[in-house]
């Protein structure tokens, strides 16, 4: 049940009447109207711009036509008033007694409740994290994968089709560089004393390759040039990298269904990228040209010569692009437009990349490409996530022993734990600045989200615990609760909870639709606001206690009620990927 959407359709019914009626022109722009929860009860309960919006199309005043929509709305049932603000807002409010059937509604839907069918089961491709294979996930991308993993979940519940991807840079000279720092590793390990240089990975991460290097080939790799040994090494750290990195996401609850590899684009016989450049060139999207010098832009692709071009600019891109560099080799572009080839090639017409801040030029192109390899079928968002400041005691907090120069995942989530990670990662947009306090983050206050919404949680579930106490027939699945009279929910705390509970599949079919997941975590809090407040009522005011041990049919209602937020609680947690615990100590 969402009752923005029955009361939205309601309201697309008045207008259809009122077609019908011969009072407002055929044809008016429906899909322009918005309806949406008031921000102040006092303005009612929901309000809705479609006054303003019809008012050109229908020749009419703002004002005259919202006073036809009041007229009519105001007998739709469940609606006990209509007012118009302002220019031409129009603010409904419900009947009291409307509010309880959304208690109902969630006990009868269960976990089910705020699922939609709003992706119509859609094919569409998450990519995220697509860490460079050369060591463990640092901070850095630790936001881009909860965000990424979020989404996807978010995504399902929504009704898509979701395919999780994890793209493998283990192309480049970055895994060359990766090969000849685990041969040093490996050299350590036979029992040399090595120094690091400049310019390879000096981690301590590295420790363990080099000795499965040695267990492995013994001294036999000793004295050889690197052409003998690089592809052995390379091709053995990138396995062990990715053994890594997998570690790492499982330590965030992340698993991905598929690992691209960027070498499977040129390699086995097959040269994808070359294929989807010829095929690209018989379109007329990729010709011989110049580029102008990049203005307020370092582009290493750039060169002063006649070369091959995407011609990225006839998609909306602010320049074209090269492909191949004066050596021939491919740019960095050439496999990314190959790549996601594969993705259409493979039934997404729907994809997302998340990407780094450091990415942010990358998004116009990267639709170019898209737009160019499905005909303009294809649709590509580019979510970005902005950096990740870690803060100790009130300082930054920089280095790690085992990564050597920055901090990994893993050291983050060992000393908070997985779902505050989680939780922060979320609280706050995507593509703002997020500065991550070790101190605050494990703290037990309601300035402390993730702790305040897991609370929550917890105490719906040590109400349910305790209230068998006293009425050992109250279970919280029993009969006298999913079916309690819930017109005994009357006062304005209780009232509180409901409208938010109301708000949630409107709000999951939003985030997904806008690719904001971090719109659930808000949510979240908001709604243990509203709980906790309705439960520290009862504190000074002992008819609103949950427990009324001289009033069962009461206690049962709270109860109903209790169940409804946990139920809610517990879904948007789950799409999270945070834990909804029953205890807390």
């Amino acid at each position: 049940m969402d009752l923005l959407a029955h009361y939205e359709t309601a309201l697309a019914g008045v207008i259809g009447d009122l077609v019908k009626a011969g009072k407002l022109p055929a044809g008016l722009p429906l899909d322009k109207i918005g309806f949406e929860p008031t921000r102040e009860a006092t303005h009612g309960d929901f309000a809705t711009n479609a006054a303003m919006v019809l008012a050109k199309p229908a020749a009419m005043k703002p004002r005259d036509l919202a006073e036809l929509l009041k007229a009519d709305l105001a007998k739709v049932d469940g609606i006990a008033k209509v007012d118009i603000a302002g220019p031409g807002f129009v603010n409904v409010t419900l009947e009291r007694a409307v509010w309880p059937s959304v208690v109902s509604a969630i006990l009868t839907e269960g976990a089910n409740y705020g699922r939609s069918n709003a992706g119509k089961g859609a094919k569409i491709n998450v990519e995220y994290v697509s860490a460079n294979p050369t060591g463990p996930m640092h901070v850095g991308h630790c936001r881009g994968a909860v965000v990424g993993d979020t989404l996807a979940n978010l995504l399902a519940f929504a009704g898509y089709d979701v395919t999780r991807e994890y793209y493998t840079n283990d192309a480049g000279g970055q895994v060359d560089v990766l090969a000849r720092s685990a041969y040093l590793r490996y050299r350590e390990a036979l029992g040399e004393t090595v120094n690091i240089p400049e310019g390879l990975y000096p981690g301590d991460y590295l420790v363990p390759v080099g000795e499965a290097l040695a267990k492995k080939f013994g001294k036999t790799l000793l004295g050889k040039p690197e052409a003998e040994w690089l592809s052995a090494v390379r091709d053995f750290a990138l396995a062990a990298m990715m053994n890594l990195i997998r570690d790492d996401l499982a330590q965030l609850g992340i698993k991905h269904d598929v690992f691209f590899s960027e070498r499977s684009l040129t390699q086995g016989g097959k040269d994808v990228v070359a294929e989807t450049i010829a095929a690209l060139r018989a379109q007329g999207h990729v010709v011989q040209g110049r580029l102008e010098p990049p203005k307020g832009e370092i582009n290493p692709d750039w060169e002063d010569r006649e070369q091959t071009l995407f011609k990225s600019t006839a998609f909306g891109d602010d320049t074209d692009r090269a492909l191949l560099k004066s050596d021939g080799s491919y740019t960095y572009f050439a496999p990314d437009i190959a790549y996601h080839k594969t993705k259409w090639d493979r039934g997404f017409a729907h994809m997302i990349d998340v990407l780094g801040a450091d990415h942010a030029g990358y998004k116009k192109r990267l639709q170019a490409a898209v737009a160019a390899i499905s005909g303009g079928k294809g649709e590509l968002d580019v979510v970005f996530c902005q950096l990740v400041k870690l803060f100790k005691a009130g300082q930054p907090y920089k280095m790690s022993k085992r990564a050597g120069t920055f901090i990994t995942v893993r050291d983050v989530v060992d000393e908070v734990g997985r779902d505050p990670v989680r939780f922060m990662m979320l609280y706050r947009k995507n593509d703002s600045p997020l500065d991550f306090d070790f101190d605050k983050v494990t703290e037990q206050s309601k300035d402390n989200p993730v702790f305040y919404v897991q609370y929550a949680h917890a105490r719906a579930c040590s109400i349910l615990r305790r209230a068998l106490e006293t009425f050992p027939d109250l279970e919280a699945a029993s009969p006298a609760v999913t079916k309690a009279d819930l017109s005994k929910l009357v006062d304005d705390s209780e009232i509180a909870v409901i409208r938010r509970l109301a708000l949630f599949p409107r709000l999951v079919e939003q985030a997904a639709e806008a690719h904001e997941p971090h719109r659930l975590a808000f949510y979240l809090y908001d709604l243990a606001s509203e709980f906790h407040a309705a439960w520290n009522r009862g504190i000074d005011l002992p008819h609103l206690r949950f427990i009324r041990e001289d009033d069962r049919a009461v206690t049962a209602a709270r109860l109903a009620f209790t169940v409804g937020t946990r139920l809610v609680l517990a879904s948007g947690l789950g799409i999270l990927g945070v834990h909804p615990p029953e205890e807390m100590r």
